[in-house]
């Protein structure tokens, strides 16, 4: 027996097929590859062929495991300044396909809107300019910034959009929601036409490349990590924290949840994968220092704001604070005289009512960890 897995092998920007054998044997093929990093594979819903990526490159790719080779549709591009004619290249860390209409799907980079697109408008060509969003969102108040920019992308069941920003909030958009007006034309004058979002607050995302998700089987919790090791959980309606648990000793990068069972996988600096499912049913409290810990983050999130860094800064440092980080973890696993790979390989089987989020001073920060004051 096979099983297929598609990886990114994110820091060389390969897309790669893997073979995975019943003797545990691993054999990979390479699809396709981006130039820069690639953090997300968008899986076209009731297909077992066909996804996309979106890298660092800017270029959105299509792919289908039944022909040999990949098909660039499109560059992503925002005009600079005021000069509607000069475009800059928007590098990508996310896509997601909207599950009731798998022709829509969403990508979110180096700039901040997140912008749609109709696949069959594209001109599967990337000689030809198929960039035309058919709908952008972002906040009033980030329209024009030069110093966010989007990390994490989650279509829920209902095509709801939920948008995380590096060192900002979490959004979430109706579909009936839009800029009114496209990226390279917005001012903060067109602000004025824009529906306000919901808003989930009292993490952290400076750090790393996060992800952002839906949780629930109709999705009535919103899932985000954060730089101080924890996994937030909020209720979708009322953006009210319901659940504060620690996940990592660092951070806390991407969550995915089962499709069918309440069951969460996590992971982040470390090198294991955590599973966490309920096992009672008492719903705890939220630890004492619940406060103390959005507050640390709050003020770390409002110390970063007032340095402004253009969008090719933040990737360049992000990029290097990723290298460190995967050297780090490469170093990790060439210790084996100190911790043998069978402990560290061993999984976690943490109940959401049964794990205790304690404080921060439990879990010291990574020295080698990359800050911009």
């Amino acid at each position: 027996m096979v099983n297929q897995d598609l990886n990114p092998y994110w820091l060389l920007g390969e897309i790669r097929l893997g073979l995975l054998w019943e003797d545990g044997r691993v054999d990979t093929t390479m699809l396709g590859k981006h130039h820069g990093c690639v953090y997300k594979l968008a899986v076209e819903p009731g297909s077992a062929h066909i996804f996309y990526s979106s890298g660092e490159d800017g270029f959105i790719q299509h792919f289908d495991l039944r022909s040999n080779s990949a098909t660039k549709l499109f560059c992503c591009s925002s005009s600079i300044g005021n000069n509607k004619q000069t475009l800059s290249k928007v590098g990508l860390n996310s896509i997601v396909i909207d599950c009731r209409n798998p022709y829509y799907f969403a990508i979110g980079g180096s700039d901040e809107y997140a912008r749609v697109y109709d696949m069959r408008k594209c001109q599967w060509d990337s000689a030809r300019n198929s960039d035309r969003p058919v709908n952008t969102f972002c906040p009033r108040h980030l329209i024009g910034s030069n110093n966010v920019h989007i990390t994490g992308l989650a279509y829920s069941s209902f095509g709801e959009l939920l948008v995380s920003y590096n060192d900002e909030l979490i959004y979430l958009f109706e579909k009936n929601m839009h800029s009114d007006s496209s990226p390279s034309s917005a001012t903060s004058e067109d602000s004025k036409n824009i529906h306000e979002a919901q808003v989930y607050s009292g993490h952290r995302n400076a750090q790393t490349i996060k992800g952002v998700n839906f949780f629930g089987p109709n999705d009535e919790y919103v899932l985000s990590g954060s730089d101080c090791g924890h996994i937030f959980i909020w209720k979708k309606k009322e953006a009210k924290l319901v659940r504060l648990m620690v996940g990592d000793q660092h951070v806390v990068n991407q969550h995915e949840a089962h499709p069918h069972i309440p069951i969460l996988a996590t992971c982040g600096i470390e090198k294991n994968v955590k599973i966490w499912a309920p096992l009672g049913n008492d719903i705890p409290p939220l630890p004492g220092n619940v406060k103390e810990i959005m507050e640390t983050n709050r003020q770390g999130r409002e110390d970063r704001s007032q340095v402004t860094l253009t969008p090719d800064v933040i990737m360049h440092v992000l990029r290097l604070q990723r290298r460190q980080t995967l050297a780090y973890i490469e170093r990790r696993h060439n210790r084996a005289d100190i911790v043998s790979d069978e402990e560290d390989a061993e999984g976690y089987l943490l109940g959401f009512l049964d794990g205790d989020a304690s404080s921060e001073e439990d879990y010291p920060g990574n020295s080698r960890d990359c800050n911009i004051s």
